[in-house]
């Protein structure tokens, strides 16, 4: 979902540096991935039958983070590293299987129209502490999403609903939401206009449901601490000590419960550091790890299980548009987008197999009508041009009363693969358009925060889809979208958001999108970098994990412990 830490997160990686890198030179990156990967798959594994990573006897499996989740309040949550946590301990109305298929949640049934839905919950849908899971619960679950109080940043995917934009900015109050629960297990849902995809949202994190009564017990701290939730989902959260560890055991109560298999999901270890990663994982520590660059090779000559993944998001640098920064200037934005190649910076930078170039907000695996969505409105982003970047910049400097640009503050992550990116794109905008550029480099958290406060020039974002629908990404730069962190206005492009959310012609819906993306090209609203994949290696003895595009990633879920004994 939502914001991403970055492309160096735990299963974010690349083919080697020594052997395989020689390929990739040779051959280049996509043969040579394929030949990484072909190798790989002739190999065999090798791994105890129990270890600290994989207990057969008590059902758990060891994993790590590559930080903690920032906020487990799934009215308030945003990136996806929350999404993950909470897609294996809540459930909302309906959910994914194994095929990435829209399935039944807690509601058994449902009937969805052109205005309107309506959900049967299922009677053996239960809270971890054993009470019965209501149609109530998820009415008030989003009208405290939409609470002008809350300022939740997720509250524009719920605008659907009837009037919940209205109460969103304070015009309605909280009960004129057109969600109304008829009885305990009868959920009602009128819609603001027709709408094509409401089975996707409901399947979301900011419409999982909160039961008032243990929310309003908490004082204020709902989702701070593992005994600060309530959980419906497979499993329940039982340990979170903060920055360290958090333990996930199996909901005893889950509707579901049989066809759960693992015990215990252990996050026993919160780090960054990928080469950290790859010793717990080589130490048996943990059962899976995302592999770069560097220790690939070291990957093929242990002869571990190697997994190629792409996840569906996309990176690019974020201008703010506030009217007190620079980069508010569209001359200025031209000039940086055209005095860098993101070619450049995947093929020669970062060198990760399985990425793509950026070329648009919309990632090329979206689909149109008949074919992807890019191939039938192909992304116009100009070329690399350095005269004609300069020209830009002399335009900005007139515009803006300066004979320099003053410095740019770009916040980043810190990692290793946002430091890289970072600093190739300070050295390229220094030499290309003398440009200074001071990185401000931040944890996750801190950075989504900074983020939300508009503390930034730049920033290193990525964007990883919240349901199976161009709009997940073509509503992102919408005025009213939170999560718009720059706040970039342009009334045309919100008049084209509409159309694409109450059209129900597939037709009109994608020629909205490719008006969309045209004009983010010609605003220069962000600098496209790359599309993600990656690879990564898994314990033998760990079968069923699955990865999604859409929906908590990686998946434990349906995951379980095979010795072959």
């Amino acid at each position: 979902m939502s914001d991403i830490t970055s492309s160096e997160d735990g299963f974010t990686r690349t083919a080697g540096r020594q052997l395989a890198l020689f390929f990739l030179m040779a051959i280049g990156g996509v043969a040579a991935l394929m030949w990484v990967l072909s190798i790989a798959a002739s190999l065999t594994s090798s791994g105890t039958t129990t270890s600290q990573a994989v207990d057969a006897e008590t059902g758990t499996v060891t994993i790590a983070f590559t930080t903690e989740p920032p906020q487990l309040d799934s009215t308030l949550a945003t990136d996806m590293q929350s999404g993950m946590v909470l897609g294996h301990v809540m459930e909302g109305l309906l959910t994914y299987d194994a095929n990435n298929e829209i399935a039944p949640g807690v509601a058994e049934r449902w009937e969805i129209g052109e205005n309107d839905a309506t959900f049967w919950l299922r009677e053996d849908a239960r809270w971890s502490d054993g009470e019965t899971v209501t149609a109530h619960d998820f009415v008030f679950a989003w009208r405290t999403a939409l609470d002008p109080k809350r300022a939740s940043e997720y509250a524009f995917i719920l605008y659907p609903i009837k009037n919940a934009e209205a109460v969103n900015t304070g015009k309605l109050p909280l009960d004129a939401l057109g969600a109304q629960a008829v009885d305990d297990r009868t959920l009602t849902v009128q819609f603001e206009r027709p709408l094509a995809y409401f089975d996707k949202l409901v399947a979301f994190t900011t419409y999982l449901p909160v039961r008032q009564d243990f929310f309003e017990n908490t004082d204020g701290k709902y989702g701070a601490d593992a005994d600060k939730l309530l959980y419906n989902g497979p499993f329940m959260m039982t340990s979170w000590v903060h920055g360290a560890s958090l333990r996930m055991d199996k909901n005893p109560h889950y509707w579901n419960r049989d066809k759960v298999k693992l015990n215990t999901i252990n996050v026993g270890y919160i780090t960054p550091d990928p080469n950290a990663r790859l010793n717990l994982f080589k130490d048996n520590n943990i059962a899976l790890s995302g592999l770069t660059a560097e220790n690939l090779p070291s990957a093929l000559e242990n002869r571990w299980q190697i997994h190629r993944f792409v996840d569906g998001s996309v990176f690019f640098i974020e201008f703010n548009h506030r009217e007190d920064r620079v980069t508010r200037n569209l001359n200025l934005r031209k000039a940086m987008l055209l005095a860098q190649d993101s070619a450049e910076l995947v093929y020669k930078v970062t060198k990760i197999p399985g990425y793509l170039p950026g070329a648009s907000l919309f990632p090329t695996w979206l689909m149109g009508v008949d074919k992807p969505l890019r191939e039938e409105y192909p992304a116009n982003l100009p070329r690399m041009d350095l005269e004609l970047a300069r020209r830009h910049l002399d335009l900005a400097k007139r515009e803006l009363g300066v004979d320099q640009i003053p410095p740019l503050t770009f916040l980043t992550g810190d990692n290793p693969i946002s430091n890289i990116q970072s600093e190739y794109f300070q050295a390229v905008f220094k030499k290309n358009l003398g440009l200074d550029v001071k990185i401000d480099k931040q944890i996750f958290k801190q950075r989504l925060a900074k983020m939300t406060s508009g503390d930034f020039d730049l920033v290193l974002a990525g964007w990883g889809p919240d349901y199976n629908d161009p709009l997940t990404f073509g509503d992102l730069f919408a005025s009213w979208n939170l999560n718009n962190r720059g706040r970039y206005a342009n009334p045309e492009l919100d008049r084209q958001v509409r159309i694409a959310q109450s059209s129900l012609d597939p037709k009109t819906r994608m020629d909205a999108f490719g008006q969309i993306q045209q004009i983010l090209i010609d605003d220069a609203v962000i600098i496209p970098n790359y599309e993600r994949g990656s690879v990564y290696v898994t314990h033998p003895h760990v079968k069923g994990v699955l990865r999604r595009v859409i929906g908590a990633d990686v998946d434990y879920t349906r995951a379980w412990i095979d010795t072959g004994a």
